[in-house]
């Protein structure tokens, strides 16, 4: 059913080796989304960690605009991050190619 156990074990270490550097490639990257207009701006990693965030200062005075552009700006930039994930992990185990795992 899974044929030779050596090749499936090498098979295993070679996903973990590019899981790991998917992994690192993913947290190295940055996502920038604006909303109303560039009024503000936030910065996500690929971890999904909110690493910037920037306000125009005309929203200081106007706290439920401020609140709705900043949660905007969130989804749209985490939304980003989990779109990024899911297209690199599809495209490593595309890069698997035919049956991984042996079975007919």
């Amino acid at each position: 059913m899974f044929g030779n156990l050596g090749d499936m074990s090498k098979m295993l270490e070679g996903m973990q080796e590019n899981a790991q550097k998917l992994q690192t490639e993913l947290e190295s990257k940055t996502f920038n989304v604006k909303s109303g207009g560039g009024m503000v701006e936030v910065s996500m990693n690929g971890k999904g960690e909110v690493i910037d965030i920037s306000i125009d200062d005309s929203l200081m005075n106007d706290k439920e605009s401020l609140q709705i552009l900043l949660i905007g700006a969130m989804n749209d930039a985490y939304a980003m991050v989990e779109t990024n994930k899911q297209n690199s992990t599809l495209g490593m185990l595309g890069g698997l190619g035919g049956n991984p795992f042996g079975v007919k």
